[in-house]
């Protein structure tokens, strides 16, 4: 008689704990399925959920490290706008969050005073908001006024459009200031809007930073809006970024490896050598002619400073070679 031993279908602990084991293994486990048609299990907690309603292109640090940054920018821009208008002109940081375009432009009031600008060398272009009642206030104090609060919901005239873009062009001249010491920008003004139904800027659906600011000028106190389009401030989160991952390196790990980009291998960089220890007067400045002798230290050969466009890189020694004037590099320059 062939019937089954009962006692041999009854698991031992072990193989309960290990069964127990795979079910809670697989209700902790997600099954992803990658492009290539590959199937994978990942944890719960290694899966960032993504809102496509609500799109972030700034991860939290990152988010952080612009408040940080535009936090700073604000406190020197309040002090170059007080000194700029001779009266006390209060700012402080309402709100920094990222937003569709079209929320954005929804978002604006009507009428308002829109500028069109662009940084170079960073693609996209950006939006400045202005209440038209700060924009005459500031036009009011640029010619002399005491800066009370005009109760007028209007467009600006021409003449005062070109005097607010002097006001305008600090405020956007300090944010690009604010960000030398990561990467040179350039301000270039492209032009005016009343309407925000009628802007066309970006897609619909890119995601802007916003950057929202409470200003008080006098008895006036509006709202002065900033948007960036993400293609925009990428550049720049990314430079940000490799700054602060190269302070945090501890000081004897080594520099991750460059990577060379071929497009640049013909590329045209103008190299300079010069030296700054001569010192003369103004008198004797405007008195020089063809063919008069400049007296040097005699260790002026040894402080030539050479130029790689207008970045001093090294230190050098000049010297001869040949028939040539030449310069040895000795050093390369702290930056």
């Amino acid at each position: 008689m062939d019937a089954k031993d009962p006692l041999s279908e009854v698991l031992s602990q072990s193989d309960v704990e290990r069964l127990l084991a795979q079910v809670a293994e697989q209700e902790g486990n997600t099954l992803v399925h990658k492009v290539a048609g590959e199937k994978v299990r990942r944890a719960h907690d290694a899966i960032q959920p993504y809102d496509f309603r609500h799109p972030v292109f700034l991860s939290p640090s990152e988010l952080r490290r612009l408040r940080l940054r535009h936090e700073e920018f604000i406190r020197a821009l309040a002090a170059r706008l007080s000194i700029y208008l001779r009266l006390e002109f209060g700012l402080q940081m309402a709100k920094l969050n990222t937003i569709t375009y079209q929320k954005f432009i929804d978002n604006l009031a009507t009428p308002t005073h829109l500028t069109l600008f662009k940084v170079e060398p960073l693609r996209g272009i950006c939006i400045l908001d202005m209440n038209p009642r700060l924009g005459l206030t500031i036009v009011d104090r640029l010619l002399g006024g005491p800066a009370h609060s005009i109760a007028a919901s209007r467009d600006l005239s021409e003449i005062e459009v070109a005097l607010l873009d002097q006001a305008i062009e600090v405020i956007l001249n300090e944010w690009c200031n604010h960000w030398a010491n990561v990467q040179e920008l350039r301000l270039t003004l492209l032009g005016h809007e009343s309407n925000g139904r009628f802007l066309q800027t970006a897609p619909h659906d890119t995601v802007m930073l916003a950057l929202t600011l409470e200003a008080r000028l006098g008895d006036c106190m509006e709202p002065i809006q900033i948007g960036f389009p993400y293609y925009t401030l990428e550049p720049l989160v990314r430079l940000l970024g490799e700054e602060l991952d190269a302070e945090s390196r501890p000081s004897g790990a080594a520099a991750p490896a460059l990577k060379w980009n071929r497009d640049l291998e013909d590329m045209m960089v103008p190299i300079t050598a010069d030296w700054d220890n001569l010192e003369i007067t103004a008198r004797q400045l405007a008195q020089l002619k063809p063919g008069d002798v400049l007296q040097l230290a005699p260790d002026a050969v040894h402080e030539v400073r050479v130029r790689l466009a207008r970045l001093a890189k090294f230190r050098a020694t000049l010297g001869t070679r040949g028939k040539w004037r030449s310069v040895a590099l000795n050093q390369l320059l702290p930056k």
